[in-house]
């Protein structure tokens, strides 16, 4: 017996220590849609000690993390920051994107209802997401002790970072004028929830997005989270994934310059300093992992570029399209428009149409491509499936690559020169968008503060896709499912 009791306990031993494993007891990830990674120094001396700068001052900055697909757009953005999977791979191919000739939301989902409203605007899930995230991950490894929510103004940057497993996700019905979720999640809003819509609910129909009024709330909503599902309060590792919607709706509308961006960035700022006074006063100083980036950048104004003689413009395409169409069912001898829809620079052809006038899908590209480079601010339209073998610059090739996802890219994708965006060509336009390749729109910010966080900064190369697995191997957790991104953080702090 004794022998037995001896072999039993050195087993014990041998067995792994799960137990020595030291892991945060909350991680907050905080993605800025359209934060431009040079917003953190053009603001810096605008910014408070306990906002924005403390992240630079107390936390380890990558400064060079590029975004390694496009379109660079915020379903895609937020989707590959917590799955470390390009859209080839997770299938998010754009906020919109079509799926057999049918369009598709990337949240889309009518199978569930919406929670908290009657509108439509709660049929949402991330069903259409295939691959994990880091909340997935965190919820196996803690045997789904681990809580994971959810919480933004947009539908798809409060669902695709939480994830499949996620307790819950979060987001603004404007039309109801509070926050809501679907029937994916629960069949009833929580009371806590309840309560904090009464306190935060404004005029059914009122753009918050637009204003910065959109930035408090969505932090209001954060912190009632935190409080009300007690999170970081066991021994389990919890998860709140926080996106800001209104810096990319009032930077599509104002630019990134003025008065209106600047006041976005310092609400943003007042609003992250107090979050991070409550995560200390309720967490613990050190006891909670927080990381900030972006789903991606922003292009500067053409206007404003232009007025310093800086070579810009906008593409509107919308404007020469139609006459586009005309003239290739006069090439093509095809009554109707091969075109079936273009968005984010993806270009999707009516296949059906094309098989019924017995043509063939590469002698319409080829025509398409003719066409759509005649245009002096196009420099390339790549055909999808001859991506690798087009003479473009590899950078840029590799970027194609990573954002086709067969079924649901479509067939084509234009390279429009630098400074050129597909907006308003107009003199009193003073808006923006996104969307290209290029160093304003793909170089983002990602900040890590707080446990086990050294200050410091790095100028390596890293990509969007380094955030999930550098935060999974930080938690001593398996990467999600489909991860093409390396750690960086212990790399970079051996």
């Amino acid at each position: 017996m004794k022998k037995i009791i001896s072999f039993l306990f050195a087993a014990a031993l041998a067995l792994p220590s799960f137990s020595a494993i030291q892991r945060p007891k909350l991680i907050v990830g905080l993605v800025v849609d359209q934060m431009r990674w040079d917003y953190l120094y053009y603001y810096y001396d605008q910014f408070q000690d306990g906002g924005l700068r403390r992240l630079v001052d107390e936390g380890f900055s990558f400064e060079n993390t590029m975004i390694n697909y496009v379109p660079t757009v915020t379903s895609i953005g937020h989707t590959c920051i917590y799955t470390g999977a390009v859209p080839a791979l997770n299938g998010i191919a754009g906020n919109n994107f079509y799926e057999n000739g049918v369009k598709m939301y990337c949240c889309g989902d009518s199978t569930v209802k919406s929670v908290g409203s009657n509108s439509r605007e709660g049929k949402m899930s991330p069903r259409n997401l295939i691959a994990t995230g880091i909340g997935d991950m965190l919820k196996i490894a803690t045997d789904f002790q681990g809580k994971v929510f959810g919480v933004a103004l947009k539908d798809r940057a409060a669902i695709l970072p939480a994830g499949h497993a996620a307790d819950a996700a979060y987001w603004w019905d404007q039309s109801a004028g509070h926050f809501i979720t679907s029937s994916y999640y629960m069949n009833e809003l929580p009371n806590w929830v309840k309560k904090t819509n009464k306190q935060l609910c404004v005029k059914p129909g009122t753009d918050v997005k637009t204003s910065p009024i959109g930035i408090v709330k969505t932090f209001q909503m954060a912190e009632a989270t935190l409080l009300n599902e007690h999170l970081g309060e066991d021994g389990a590792t919890d998860l709140l994934a926080i996106s800001v919607s209104s810096t990319d709706a009032i930077g599509h509308t104002y630019g990134t310059r003025g008065k209106e961006n600047y006041d976005t960035y310092m609400e943003l700022d007042r609003q992250l300093a107090h979050f991070l006074r409550v995560l200390d006063d309720k967490v613990g100083r050190g006891n909670y992992l927080f990381f900030l980036t972006a789903d991606h950048g922003a292009s500067h104004n053409p206007n404003f570029l232009k007025d310093h003689k800086i070579p810009a413009g906008g593409l509107e395409t919308w404007t020469s399209w139609k006459s586009m169409r005309d003239r290739l069912s006069n090439i093509l001898d095809i009554a109707g428009d091969v075109i079936e829809a273009e968005d984010a620079g993806r270009i999707y052809l009516n296949h059906q149409l094309i098989e019924k006038n017995g043509k063939t899908i590469d002698e319409v590209k080829a025509a398409v491509i003719k066409e759509l480079e005649k245009d002096e601010n196009i420099l390339y339209v790549v055909d999808y499936d001859k991506a690798l073998t087009t003479s473009i610059p590899q950078p840029i090739r590799e970027r194609i690559v990573n954002g086709y996802n067969k079924k649901r890219s479509g067939d084509l994708f234009y390279v429009p020169k630098a400074g050129f965006e597909n907006v308003d060509k107009s003199a009193d336009y003073k808006g923006t968008t996104h969307g290209q390749w290029n160093p304003y729109d793909s170089h983002i910010p990602f900040v890590l503060f707080g446990w086990n966080v050294k200050h410091g900064e790095t100028s390596e190369p890293s990509y969007i896709v380094d955030i999930a697995p550098t935060i999974c191997e930080m938690l001593h957790i398996q990467m999600p499912n489909s991860c093409v991104g390396n750690a960086r953080y212990k790399t970079c702090n051996p």
